[in-house]
């Protein structure tokens, strides 16, 4: 009878074993990406970035992923929009968050910042219609934005039911030749000047690239050898032209639905920290020229693919930490400065919207700003707000020398230009143009730390 016993306890004890060997559950959650795409390509006569929609070159689109471990879900979407900012930004993180099931900590919205789209901020828009003498030009409603965001709440609900396994993922990236150069090109006296998106100035043109990221960075989710979804990061303004009344998607979006069209696997590009970056070596304004970056985008996604290393998918990390900048209160930054910019009839409409959306910024700015980055394995995907200078990248990259650093900026675009603290002295664009004060870059510094620590 012991014996008899002992038998059927070990066989028990084998097959536990054995279970425990074979069996999913013991292991890792399997992890799942869905991808999802919605139009948001705004009415004709709502405005652009300074000018009235008068016609579509490309439809605009929001394009992403929804990830999932089992415990947790979480969204990475990019948006064909110049800037979408402050509680309009939040809407639509929240509205992804409810239709994946998930908190909206864990959805990052970004734009990809073509010029040749809206910027986006109904609460702004609602505070300018109140004046007396608004612009003429139609801004983003708060109606438009109900129903995009509901658009991308659908997409994002609809591509749960096409989540599929991923085991593997991949990095890449390539060079990216003759496309960004920085917009802030030194001055003997320790001044800079402003090289725009196009200029007509030979020696502008002439001055070397100065700070750029030149890297072109992409990473692949794949079940085996089959790629599921590539995401490509660059830091570059993606702005060719702009200022035609055209809806277009520019050299980055051409980009990345051409490597789309010819590869057939879906294609999500992300813009980042480029809020000093731009093209301006290189362009002339011209179709042509837009055409040729298309080309060098796109043959450096197309070489980041080919040197894309697959490696088997760990767990997914994710790590969130609150970010609270102080809002410029300087001279022509205060509240009463910039409601006397609002409605002044003289200055420009685009200018005026500027100067609601700042206001919208200094009223909700103890409302901290998240900063995300999610870790599978030694590749980590950074998420940041407004428009960040290319050396906050950098800085990112070499808090992790020996691990693979995307970033992705224009979340929440409140703070708008995140410049270093020095750019305040040397003057030109950027500085102008930010709504944080110059000793937020510390603190921008210190959120990004926190969360690409293990």
């Amino acid at each position: 009878m012991r014996s008899l016993l002992t038998i059927l306890v070990c066989g028990l004890f084998t097959f536990a074993c054995s279970l425990a060997a074979t069996c999913p559950a013991s292991e890792s959650p399997a992890l799942r990406v869905a991808t999802f795409e919605c139009d948001v390509t705004p009415p004709l006569g709502h405005r652009l970035t300074v000018e009235p929609l008068a016609s579509v070159e490309q439809p605009l689109a929001a394009k992403g992923i929804v990830l999932d471990d089992g415990p947790a879900r979480y969204v990475l979407c990019a948006i064909d929009w110049c800037i979408l900012s402050n509680d309009c930004h939040l809407k639509f993180r929240r509205k992804a968050a409810v239709a994946a099931g998930t908190k909206v900590e864990n959805v990052c919205v970004q734009t990809v910042h073509q010029h040749t789209a809206p910027i986006v901020d109904a609460d702004a828009a609602v505070l300018l219609m109140k004046d007396k003498n608004p612009p003429k030009l139609l801004s983003t409603t708060p109606e438009f934005i109900e129903r995009v965001s509901d658009r991308l709440a659908e997409a994002v609900k609809q591509s749960l039911a096409r989540l599929e396994p991923f085991d593997m993922i991949g990095t890449g990236q390539a060079k990216v030749d003759r496309v960004a150069s920085s917009r802030r090109v030194p001055r003997a006296n320790g001044k800079v000047f402003t090289r725009w998106s196009w200029t007509k100035n030979a020696k502008l043109r002439a001055a070397p690239e100065g700070d750029i990221d030149p890297y072109l960075k992409t990473i692949t989710l794949a079940k085996g050898d089959k790629p599921l979804v590539r995401l490509h990061y660059y830091a570059v303004h993606p702005q060719s032209r702009y200022g035609d009344g055209r809806a277009s998607i520019d050299f980055v979006g051409l980009a990345r639905e051409a490597v789309q069209k010819k590869e057939g696997v879906f294609q999500v590009y992300f813009t980042g920290c480029c809020g000093d970056v731009t093209v301006g070596k290189y362009n002339d304004r011209t179709f042509a020229s837009r055409d040729r970056f298309t080309r060098r985008v796109q043959k450096a996604m197309e070489a980041a693919i080919a040197s894309t290393r697959m490696v088997p998918a760990e767990g997914l990390h994710w790590r969130c930490v609150p970010l609270s900048m102080p809002p410029r209160t300087d001279k022509g930054h205060t509240e009463a400065d910039l409601r006397a910019e609002m409605a002044d009839t003289k200055v420009k409409p685009h200018i005026r919207g500027r100067a609601a959306r700042w206001i919208m910024f200094m009223q909700r700015h103890d409302r901290p700003i998240d900063v995300a980055t999610l870790r599978i394995g030694n590749v980590y995907i950074l998420h940041l707000p407004g428009e960040p200078f290319v050396d906050f990248q950098l800085y990112a990259q070499k808090l992790r020398p020996n691990d693979f650093v995307a970033v992705a900026g224009y979340g929440d675009g409140g703070p708008c230009y995140i410049c270093t603290e020095a750019a305040f002295a040397e003057g030109g664009y950027e500085p102008s143009a930010s709504s944080v004060k110059p000793e937020s870059e510390a603190i921008f510094r210190e959120a990004i730390r926190q969360t690409l620590k293990d």
